[in-house]
């Protein structure tokens, strides 16, 4: 499953998504037609994690632009403009969704002088370009784990994650899970212990079930088991995805991964980052100025739609929290694995990018 993408499908005047809501006990897509519906699918967790909200974005805007069948350019543009901008409004902190809408618009202004069927065409091809990208990416970020990883113990691992940093999370195969798959591939997998990851439960829904399809060895355990697991030497790393990388290496991922890295520098368990280099914000100087996104109640209230807690009792629904850079052994990227000291070591990633 991880070179066989599940997560998207483009149709050409469509985007089809897989449904992660309905996940793991029915496989159902969800059709998108033009932005709104695709911004509408982000927002409400239809397609979810950071590289794979890029890749849809990026078909948004080009839905966006076969929506318009007039001969007007310059209400074509502006159509193409309220698509980008309703698509940046969908979720706040997945930094590869702006990075994605960016290229696109740019490319955009790039060829503002040609015809609109040239327009369309040169969008789309972005977008495929963008998806593809996304699969090689995981796939040098799975290499660069296996090489950063595999010398940390001479047995196999037990490898702990959190949320689904997998091929459902991106184009295909995935970031932290793209790690485990490489380690698996090269035999060094013992087990994976997967944090069920409250309240929408991406983890035990999601994670569990792509390793099943991979025949990787799992575990799910509840998020406060963690602990208890690293107390007892059966977790020999950490290894979770980034929504968003500051300047200084601090790294916004989703809600319960700052209690991981803080339980694993106590225990002295090596605590990884995968991503690929398009979630580091170099705009960005640290983890302080990273938006969190506030998320309905309702997930908290509800498990699969049972309700546990009433409405007289208020719940915060934060989505993400931030790992500080000084709990993180490394980040792992397509371009290689960064280290400490992040704010020198990201500053000379940033010179050769440009």
């Amino acid at each position: 499953m991880g070179d066989r993408n599940l997560t998207l499908k483009w149709k050409g005047t469509s985007l089809e998504l897989i449904d992660q809501r309905k996940l793991p006990f029915r496989e159902e897509y969800l059709i998108c037609r033009d932005a709104g519906s695709t911004a509408r699918a982000i927002r409400d967790m239809v397609v979810r994690g950071a590289p794979a909200i890029g890749v849809a974005a990026a078909y948004g805007v080009t839905l966006a632009a076969n929506q318009y069948t007039g001969d007007s350019k310059d209400e074509f543009l502006s159509l193409v403009r309220k698509g980008v901008h309703l698509l940046s409004k969908s979720r706040p902190t997945a930094v590869n969704l702006f990075w994605a809408l960016s290229r696109m618009e740019k490319l955009l202004d790039k060829n503002i002088g040609e015809s609109i069927d040239h327009i369309k065409q040169v969008l789309e091809t972005e977008a495929k370009k963008i998806e593809q990208e996304d699969i090689e990416t995981n796939k040098a970020i799975g290499r660069n784990g296996l090489i950063a990883i595999r010398g940390l113990a001479k047995n196999k691992l037990s490898v702990l994650t959190h949320c689904n940093a997998g091929a459902l999370a991106t184009a295909g195969y995935g970031t932290a899970l793209g790690v485990i798959r490489s380690l698996h591939e090269n035999h060094r997998i013992e087990r994976v212990l997967v944090d069920e990851t409250r309240p929408y439960l991406q983890g035990a829904r999601l994670t569990s079930w792509e390793l099943y399809q991979e025949g990787i060895p799992c575990t799910v355990i509840t998020d406060n088991m963690a602990a208890f697991f690293m107390s007892r030497k059966e977790v020999n790393v950490v290894v979770v995805g980034a929504d968003r990388v500051a300047k200084n290496g601090d790294s916004a991922n989703k809600i319960g991964t700052l209690g991981l890295s803080v339980l694993a520098r106590h225990y002295r368990i090596p605590f990884f980052i995968a991503a690929p280099v398009s979630t580091i914000d170099f705009d960005m100087h640290s983890g302080d100025q990273i938006p969190i996104e506030q998320r309905d109640g309702r997930e908290v209230r509800e498990v699969m739609g049972t309700r546990i807690i009433p409405d007289y009792i208020p719940v915060e629904n934060p989505s993400f929290d931030v790992t500080s850079s000084k709990d993180i052994t490394g980040i792992i990227t397509e371009k290689g694995t960064i280290y400490p000291p992040y704010v020198e070591n990201i500053a000379k990633l940033e010179q050769e990018l440009v």
